[in-house]
């Protein structure tokens, strides 16, 4: 149950133009609906920041998200530690974080987002070449780009922009297992273009989407006549 508390004397640990950015991420339902649609746990009908974690062999798992007004925050596990069975973060903490917020929220008819400091700047970013479309991206200001440029490491060709040689990814216990996938970027889409990995090679139809195994991989991007362009070697980790 909720109980009233003694108003605490609040005291500012981060700095205010930081932390707006860092919300207007937590609250982006957009990027977030990829993995989890828009339907969501943690897409309430009203301006939220939220984030959701689950421990190791998942003893235990969280939502802590905040609203203009509030600040809730979610546990899920077992007290004597024991691990539970496919219960991460946004099928465990989040549903209950989400009826907590709706019950404050309940009557407002609308919640918006805080406003936008006059040091934090909106940029258009695009992207170059486009292996995104461009969006709308908050800055520090000082620190706005509004291109990022993918360059070939020693000049011109087709060569792998990600993962990086060496990388170690890690599967998220958060993100269920039928989506997960990983994106390979090349520094050019100039077809064609055969991606690899393990000496398999991926379908035209995953447009560079691998659904991760634990493990260490080898990644070839290689042209149409089946020349190898370029190739890294990567990690991941987990328990899937």
């Amino acid at each position: 149950r909720l109980q009233a508390a003694p108003p605490a004397r609040p005291a500012r640990v981060m700095d205010a133009d930081a932390s707006h950015v860092i919300g207007d991420i937590l609250a982006d339902r957009a990027a977030r609906s990829v993995t989890f649609g828009l339907d969501s746990p943690l897409s309430p009908r009203f301006w939220t920041a939220v984030k959701t974690g689950t421990s190791k062999d998942m003893r235990d798992n969280w939502c802590i998200g905040f609203s203009r007004r509030y600040t809730v925050g979610v546990w899920v596990g077992n007290f004597d530690g024991s691990p539970m069975h496919d219960v991460s973060g946004v099928a465990g903490a989040a549903p209950a974080w989400l009826d907590i917020m709706n019950g404050l929220h309940r009557g407002e008819a609308k919640v918006s987002a805080p406003a936008r400091p006059a040091d934090v700047v909106l940029m258009r970013v695009s992207f170059v070449p486009a292996v995104e479309a461009a969006r709308d991206e908050l800055f520090l200001r000082g620190t706005e780009v509004a291109e990022i440029v993918i360059k070939p490491p020693g000049g011109a060709g087709a060569r792998i922009a990600y993962p990086g040689d060496g990388a170690i990814l890690a599967v998220d216990p958060d993100i269920p297992d039928a989506v997960q996938r990983v994106r390979f970027i090349a520094t050019t889409h100039a077809p064609p273009l055969v991606w690899r990995v393990d000496g398999e090679s991926l379908s035209a139809a995953d447009g560079g989407l691998w659904r991760p195994r634990p493990g260490r991989h080898e990644l070839q991007l290689l042209d149409g006549d089946g020349v190898v362009l370029d190739r890294v070697e990567f990690m991941v980790r987990g328990d899937r």
